[in-house]
């Protein structure tokens, strides 16, 4: 069983990288590479569409679905935004924070189960420093 095309393009959504629009991404060209033992580089490409049947089913179940939820989430967090206090109940002024750090991690755990750097959408997380 392959992943759909819909599967495909959410995965690289969520992943970091950019659509493919009129571009081909295939087994040599991709901007996602990953190493996936000594001297091998795979493109994302490749990865996911030779996955075992069981990787798959880790994929869709574990990640996809759940980070549709989490990005959904997300946005209706936004219908929270206007309330500060209603009675005993109190907005979490960190709601949206927390759910996209939730999201991103993830992602994040996602691209390691692939086996690839998060894309240039998604990066490493944390900070860095920058010398002027």
């Amino acid at each position: 069983m392959a992943l759909t095309a819909q599967q495909l393009a959410d995965t690289r959504r969520f992943a970091g990288y950019p659509m493919l629009g009129d571009s081909v991404a295939d087994d040599s060209r991709d901007m996602a590479y990953g190493w996936v033992s000594p001297g091998v580089w795979q493109t994302l490409q490749h990865r996911l569409t030779n996955m075992r049947p069981e990787e798959e089913a880790i994929l869709t179940t574990t990640f996809l679905t759940p980070l549709a939820d989490l990005e959904a989430a997300i946005v209706a967090a936004g219908d929270n935004l206007d309330t500060d206090a209603a009675a005993v109940w109190t907005r979490n002024k960190s709601e949206v924070s927390d759910r996209t750090k939730l999201f991103n991690d993830t992602r994040r755990r996602m691209c390691a189960f692939i086996g690839i750097a998060p894309g240039p959408f998604l990066g490493q997380g944390g900070g860095s420093i920058v010398r002027c």
